[in-house]
C-alpha cells in the first residue's frame, strides 16, 4: 500500500533542462515538499527537463533516471534521496536551494538532519520549526566568499552587523540587543562554542574564527532556543559546520584577487581511506595591503585544519586540529566633518573611503615605561596564534537513544596592537592654544609654541597635510594569552507517551585561564592618510626650544596600565523536549541552569615621573604598584523557553515562543575594576511570533519579536584629552525593542528572481538617567525613549537576479539601505541613513570550474556604521564641526575562481 504522499493528487511540473541539483530544488518548490539529496552528485548530472501533469513520485523517479540516485524515503512533507549503491554517509539537512547535504546510509529508513538549537536530529521542515533559522549553504559561501565572519552575518535578518573593522573585531547585534561584540550571540563550530564567552574584553570570538574551505555550511538561529543550548546567546547562535571526507570527499581550490594586492588561496582535500573512515586537510592563506592601505601589509597569515572521521551510520568519532596564525588590521574611526546643513563630508587631504590614520610612522615605535623601553609595532594589528583540538563522538544506545560528547581544547595567544583616535580633529593653532597653559606653567621662559613633525623636525603648517588639522590617538597594546577547555555531553532519546517526545539532557563545562596585559601611550598626529606623529615644542623669546609638551610625538607615555590574570569555570545543565502532540502540532520546551565562578587578581597602578625635564610626556607614566587585588565572584542564572508550532499543511507553519534568559557577568568585567559593585545578572525577556510559507514559486518567513533587557550596566568610557586618561561612569538602565523580520524569495518571471531581507525595529532605552558636570554643577539627563546607539530602525537588502544559460550564469545586484542611527545615548550625534549598491556575477564555466565577480559599494557611498565611543558614548557632542566615525569601505571588486573535483 502506498503512502499518502504516493497517492497524492497529480501536479503540473515545468522543469527546464538544467543540473539535477537545480531541478530537484525546482521540484521541491513545485511539489511543496522538502527534499534531501547529495549535492556533490546531483550538481554534476544534467537532466533533459520534465513537463506535464503527474504524480510527484513518478515525476521524481523520471528525474532521477540515470543519475545514480534513488529514493530513500518519501512522505507528504520530506523526501530523502541516497546513492543507488550502498555507501556510508552522514546525514544532513537541506533547505530550499540553500544547502549541500549528504544522503543517509542506504540501510537507514529515514534521514537524520542536523539542526542547530534542537533536542532531536529527526527530519524537520522549515514550516515545522518553532523558531527562526537562516541557512547559508556551501555554495553560497563559495560564491559570496565574505571578507570577514561578520560580513557573512549580513545574510541573516534581524542582525545589525558592523563589518567595517576589517576581518576581525567587528560587532553584531540581534533584535535590539544593546551589547556589543559577540557578548549576546554565540559562535559555534560543529555545535560547540568557539569561545565560551564571546564578550571577553579585547577578545571577540571573531578574532579567532576564520571562514575557509573547511566550512561546509552555516546555520543561524535567531533568538529562539539559543539561550538553552549555547552560553551567552540570547540573541542567537551561529553554527559553522565543517566539511568531512565521508560526507563530501573531493578537492576544492579557490583563489581570490582584488585591489591593494589582495591575494588569497583556499583549499580542501578529503578522501576515504577505509570503510567508514575518511581524512581531510584544508585551510587558507591570505596576504593583502588592506581595503584602507596603511603602507605595510595589513593582513597576512592563514589557517590549517587536519581531520579524521569515522562514521558507520550509527556511531561516529571525529578528531581535528586547527591552527590559526594570522595578523589582521583593525580599522578604527577616521576624521570627518559635518557641513553647515548637517551632511557628512570628507576633510580635505583625507579620503574616508580609502585612507586610514594607521601608517609606517607608528611601526616599531619605542614606548617609555618605568621598566624600560618597550617596542610598539602597529603592523602586528590583531595577531592570533591559536591552536584548537576538537574531538566529537556519538554512541548509539539502542534504537533511539544516543550519547554525544564534544570537547575542545584551545591554547595560544592573541596580541592586539591598534591606533585608537580620540577626541575630535582640531586646527593646529587651536590645539596649541588648548595646551599653552600647561606649557607656560611648566616652562616659565616660554614665549610661544609650535608644532613640528617628530621624525624630521620640520614645522607643521596648514599646508603640510592639506587641512592644517591634528588629532590625538592612543597606541594601545594588549597581550592576551588564553587556554580554554570546553566539553558538552548530551544524552538524547525518543519516548512515545501522549505523542512523541524527542528529549535531550546535557551538561556543559568550561575552564578558561586568561592573561590581560594592557599598556597604552597617547600621541599627536596630523590628519592625513598614514598619519605622522607631531611634537609640540615650547620656544623662548629668541625662538630657541625651552621644553616640549611631547616626546617623539608622545603626549603621555603610560596613559593606561593593566596586568590581570583570570581563571573562570562555567557549569551548565540543560534539558529540552520536542513534543510532537499530533501530526500538526509540536511544543518545544527547554531549560538551562548555569553557574560561573571567577577567580584571579589585578595589579594596581601608580603614576611615576621618569625624570626627563625637557618634556611633559613622561611626568605621569602609569605602571604597576606591586599590589594585587583579588577577584572572587560567583553568579548563577536560570533560562527557560517554550515554543509552539502549528503546521496546517505542507509548506505552511505558524509558531510562537516565549523566553526568559539571564546574561551573567563575564570573566573580564573586572579587569580594570576588580572591586566593582554594579556587576550582576541581567534578566532578559524575549517573545516572538512567526509564520513560514514555502510555495512553488515563492517562500516567505516573517517574525514579530519583542526583547527587553533589565538592570543592564552601560559604561561611558571617555578619553579626556586634557588629562590624557580615561574617565569612566556607569548607568544602570533597561532597554526594550519591538520589531519585524522579513525573509522572502520569489521567482518573478522567466529567469528573474528576487530575494528580500528586512528588519524593522524600534529599539529604545528605558529608565536611563546619567549626570554631567556643567560649570561645576551636576546636571541630570534622562535618555529614556532615546534610540539605542548604532542600531538602525530599518535594514533592507533586496537582491534581484537573473539565472541564465540553464542556471550556469547568475547576474545579480544587492540594494542595501540602512536608516539613520545615533553615535551616543543622548542621540546628539546623528549618523545619516545611507544606501549601497553591490553587483555579483557567477558563471559555471564547466562542471568543475566556477568564476565569480563581486563589486561592493560601486557608487562609493560614504555610509557611517558607528561614531567614536572614546569621545563619549553617553554624549558625543552633537553633529557639528569635525568628528570621528567609521565608514563603509570604498568600491571594491573581487574576482574568485573556484575549482571542485
Amino acid at each position: 500500500m502506498g503512502t499518502p504522499a504516493e497517492a497524492a493528487r497529480a501536479i503540473r511540473f515545468d522543469i527546464e533542462p538544467q543540473s539535477l541539483a537545480a531541478a530537484l530544488d525546482q521540484f521541491a518548490r513545485e511539489a511543496g515538499v522538502q527534499i534531501l539529496y547529495p549535492y556533490a552528485i546531483a550538481t554534476t548530472h544534467r537532466v533533459a527537463g520534465l513537463h506535464g501533469t503527474m504524480q510527484p513520485r513518478a515525476a521524481l523517479e523520471q528525474l532521477l533516471q540515470g543519475s545514480g540516485l534513488a529514493i530513500a524515503s518519501f512522505d507528504d512533507r520530506t523526501i530523502a534521496l541516497r546513492v543507488a549503491a550502498p555507501a556510508p554517509q552522514r546525514r544532513r539537512r537541506v533547505g530550499r536551494s540553500e544547502a549541500r547535504p549528504a544522503p543517509p546510509p542506504a540501510s537507514s529508513p529515514a534521514p537524520e538532519i542536523l539542526v542547530t538549537g534542537r533536542a532531536a536530529d529527526a527530519a524537520l521542515s522549515a514550516a515545522e520549526e518553532s523558531y527562526a533559522v537562516t541557512q547559508i549553504s556551501a555554495a553560497t559561501l563559495a560564491d559570496r566568499a565574505p571578507m570577514s565572519t561578520a560580513d557573512l552575518f549580513k545574510e541573516i535578518p534581524g542582525f545589525w552587523v558592523e563589518s567595517t573593522g576589517g576581518e576581525a573585531s567587528n560587532n553584531v547585534r540581534s533584535r535590539g540587543i544593546p551589547t556589543d561584540g559577540y557578548s549576546s550571540v554565540a559562535l559555534l563550530e560543529d555545535g560547540l562554542p568557539v569561545q565560551y564567552d564571546g564578550g571577553l574584553a579585547y577578545l571577540n570570538t571573531d578574532q579567532v574564527l576564520r571562514l575557509d574551505a573547511t566550512i561546509d555550511r552555516v546555520e543561524a538561529v535567531r533568538g529562539g532556543p539559543s539561550a538553552i543550548f549555547a552560553p551567552n546567546a540570547p540573541g542567537g547562535s551561529i553554527n559553522f559546520l565543517t566539511r568531512d571526507a565521508l560526507t563530501d570527499p573531493g578537492v576544492t581550490l579557490t583563489t581570490q584577487l582584488t585591489r591593494n594586492d589582495y591575494r588569497r588561496v583556499d583549499g580542501f582535500f578529503g578522501a576515504g581511506i577505509a570503510p567508514h573512515i575518511g581524512v581531510s586537510l584544508g585551510g587558507f592563506y591570505r596576504y593583502d595591503n588592506g581595503l584602507r592601505d596603511p603602507g605595510y601589509p595589513a593582513d597576512r597569515g592563514g589557517q590549517l585544519r587536519a581531520a579524521i572521521d569515522y562514521d558507520d551510520g550509527r556511531n561516529r568519532l571525529a578528531f581535528n586540529v586547527k591552527r590559526l596564525d594570522d595578523r589582521v588590521i583593525l580599522y578604527l574611526p577616521v576624521p570627518l566633518q559635518f557641513s553647515a546643513d548637517g551632511k557628512v563630508e570628507a576633510i580635505p587631504g583625507f579620503d574616508p573611503l580609502t585612507d586610514t590614520l594607521d601608517g609606517p610612522d607608528n611601526v616599531h615605535v619605542p614606548f617609555k615605561t618605568a621598566d624600560g623601553t618597550r617596542d610598539f609595532d602597529l603592523s602586528r594589528g590583531t595577531d592570533s596564534r591559536v591552536t584548537f583540538y576538537t574531538m566529537m563522538g556519538r554512541l548509539a544506545l539502542g534504537d533511539s537513544a544516543a550519547l554525544e560528547v564534544k570537547s575542545r581544547l584551545r591554547t595560544g595567544k592573541t596580541v592586539r596592537n591598534g591606533l585608537f583616535p580620540i577626541g575630535r580633529p582640531a586646527a593646529g593653532t587651536d590645539y596649541i592654544a588648548s595646551v599653552w597653559p600647561r606649557l607656560a606653567t611648566a616652562y616659565p621662559t616660554a614665549a610661544t609654541a609650535e608644532i613640528r613633525y617628530a621624525d624630521s623636525g620640520k614645522p607643521f603648517l596648514p599646508s603640510s597635510n592639506g587641512n592644517g588639522l591634528v588629532v590625538g590617538a592612543n597606541l594601545l597594546s594588549v597581550q592576551l594569552p588564553m587556554d580554554e577547555f570546553i566539553t558538552d555531553t548530551r544524552v538524547t532519546d525518543s519516548v512515545d507517551r501522549w505523542g512523541r517526545h524527542d528529549i535531550a539532557v546535557g551538561l556543559t563545562y568550561d575552564d578558561t585561564r586568561l592573561g590581560y596585559d594592557r599598556q597604552m601611550s597617547t600621541v599627536l598626529l596630523d590628519v592625513s592618510g598614514r598619519a605622522q606623529r607631531l611634537d609640540v615644542v615650547a620656544l623662548g623669546a629668541a625662538g630657541q626650544p625651552v621644553g616640549a609638551l611631547t616626546d617623539n610625538g608622545f603626549i603621555r607615555y603610560g596613559s593606561l596600565f593593566d596586568d590581570v590574570h583570570i581563571h573562570s569555570s562555567n557549569v551548565a545543565v540543560y534539558l529540552a523536549d520536542e513534543w510532537h502532540v499530533g501530526s500538526r502540532w509540536r511544543i518545544d520546551l527547554g531549560a538551562r541552569w548555569e553557574r560561573i565562578a571567577i577567580r584571579g587578581a589585578a595589579e594596581g597602578s601608580t603614576a611615576v615621573d621618569l625624570g626627563d625635564t625637557a618634556t611633559l610626556a613622561d611626568d605621569a607614566v602609569l605602571t604597576g604598584d606591586g599590589v594585587e587585588e583579588p577577584i572572587r565572584r560567583r553568579y548563577a542564572g536560570f533560562n527557560w523557553t517554550i515554543g509552539v508550532n502549528y503546521h496546517p499543511a505542507a509548506g505552511t507553519g505558524l509558531f510562537a515562543r516565549f523566553t526568559r534568559a539571564t546574561r551573567l557577568p563575564g570573566a573580564t568585567d573586572f579587569n580594570a575594576a576588580p572591586d566593582r559593585t554594579d556587576a550582576a545578572d541581567v534578566p532578559i525577556t524575549m517573545a516572538e511570533v512567526g509564520t513560514t510559507f514555502e510555495r512553488r514559486h515563492w517562500s516567505l518567513s516573517a517574525v514579530l519579536f519583542g526583547t527587553r533587557f533589565e538592570r543592564l550596566p552601560f559604561t561611558d568610557y571617555r578619553f579626556d584629552a586634557v588629562t590624557n586618561s580615561y574617565v569612566e561612569r556607569t548607568s544602570i538602565a533597561n532597554t526594550s525593542t519591538i520589531g519585524l523580520e522579513f525573509d522572502g524569495h520569489a521567482d518573478l518571471f522567466g529567469p528573474l528572481q528576487l530575494d528580500l531581507k528586512a528588519t524593522l525595529q524600534n529599539p529604545r532605552y528605558r529608565n536611563f538617567v546619567y549626570v554631567d558636570l556643567a560649570d561645576g554643577q551636576a546636571v541630570t539627563h534622562d535618555a529614556t525613549g532615546n534610540q539605542l546607539i548604532r542600531v538602525p530602525r530599518l535594514s533592507l537588502r533586496a537582491t534581484p537576479s537573473l539565472h541564465l544559460l540553464n542556471d550556469r550564469l547568475r547576474i545579480g545586484a544587492d540594494f542595501v539601505h540602512y536608516s539613520h542611527r545615533f553615535a551616543d545615548v543622548a542621540n546628539s550625534q546623528r549618523l545619516p541613513a545611507y544606501s549601497l549598491i553591490n553587483l555579483d556575477m557567477e558563471a559555471q564555466l564547466d562542471r568543475h570550474i566556477k568564476l565569480s565577480v563581486h563589486a561592493t559599494n560601486i557608487t562609493n557611498v560614504l555610509g557611517l556604521t558607528e561614531g567614536n565611543p572614546r569621545v563619549g558614548s553617553f554624549d558625543a557632542g552633537g553633529s557639528t564641526g569635525y568628528f570621528l566615525a567609521r565608514p563603509e569601505f570604498g568600491r571594491t571588486v573581487r574576482v574568485i575562481l573556484n575549482v571542485n573535483f
